[in-house]
């Protein structure tokens, strides 16, 4: 009679590994990331110096190994599915706390205080600067932040005259911004917006002229209606405009619902309404300008040290 062979000792919970921990590497998430900012695995390719396969076997990957699918292949590019955009909020705080960590010693942690007193605009306030200001706070915990939400207007008359240090802003609608030091810190393109199944979704991508022939829903935040008519009118074009609006939230109720398609920026763009309706991006043929994001600063100012400090950690962190 054959012995009966015992079962191998089980690991114990604290060396057990998974697959997931031994084969995702950080080269795999920065793919994935330029994947999902670009919606493009050309373009990511591009942006990261490597073939576009690099790119698809970096996805792929991911995917198999999570088990889930991650982008939602369209004929002009690609956009993140639910599970996809989730993993995407997690990959983008890891690789930013690991080139953090790799630049530490640069920063004089602990060693500054005091106050920075500076403005942002809504839409800068809302989607581009919080992420920023808590990877600072990590890096100096005793420097505290007098914040104000202001219009663009104000905020260049508050750094003129030396209310503020540092104003944050959507610099490409900044009138003649010579009169300041700036800094230009994100460019965002700008991609039509439109419920899933739109006609405008189905061919190549659309012009502007396509475009009107179609209920345009204007958002009027952040002179975002001047800023929008202003490169309609570059091209000879005007959208036929059947809802204005402030809330960016009811922006995405509207489109998601089909009342009508916008132009927007990737920096503010999420692939659902708050009702989980979903909502698709698309290129635009026409060479439309993006939306810039930069700082603002006196020319003939110096900088009190937490006010550099911000200045220069937004400017570096950005600057990847």
């Amino acid at each position: 009679m054959a012995s009966r062979q015992s079962p191998p000792p089980a690991k114990d919970a604290k060396t057990r590994e998974t697959p997931l921990s031994k084969e995702v590497t950080l080269r795999q998430f920065r793919y994935f990331q330029a994947a999902a900012e670009t919606g493009q695995f050309s373009m990511a390719a591009t942006r990261e110096h490597v073939s576009q396969s690099a790119i698809t076997n970096a996805v792929l990957a991911l995917e198999q190994q999570l088990g889930v699918r991650l982008f939602d292949r369209l004929p002009h590019g690609v956009a993140l599915t639910a599970e996809g955009n989730h993993l995407y909020q997690r990959v983008t705080h890891i690789l930013d706390s690991v080139e953090d960590a790799l630049r530490e010693p640069r920063y004089q942690v602990r060693e500054l205080a005091g106050t920075v007193r500076f403005a942002a605009s809504y839409t800068v306030l809302g989607y581009f600067l919080p992420s920023l200001l808590a990877r600072f706070r990590a890096h100096y915990p005793d420097v505290v932040f007098d914040l104000c939400d202001m219009d663009r207007p104000q905020i260049e008359a508050a750094v003129l005259s030396g209310d503020i240090e540092l104003g944050v802003v959507l610099l490409s609608n900044v009138t003649r911004p010579e009169r300041f030091a700036h800094r230009t810190l994100l460019r965002s393109r700008r991609q039509l917006w439109a419920p899933p199944g739109h006609p405008l979704l189905q061919g190549g991508a659309p012009t502007l002229k396509q475009i009107a022939a179609w209920p345009y829903i204007l958002l009027t935040v952040d002179e975002g209606e001047e800023s929008t008519l202003r490169y309609w009118r570059s091209k000879r074009q005007t959208p036929a405009v059947a809802f204005r609006t402030a809330s960016m939230e009811a922006m995405r109720g509207l489109v998601a619902h089909g009342f009508g398609i916008t132009v927007l920026s990737d920096m503010v763009f999420r692939p659902w309404s708050l009702e989980g309706k979903e909502i698709e991006a698309r290129p635009i043929a026409d060479v439309i300008p993006d939306m810039e994001v930069g700082l603002l600063w006196r020319q003939d100012a110096t900088l009190a040290r937490p006010a550099e400090a911000l200045r220069d950690f937004l400017i570096y962190a950005c600057g990847r």
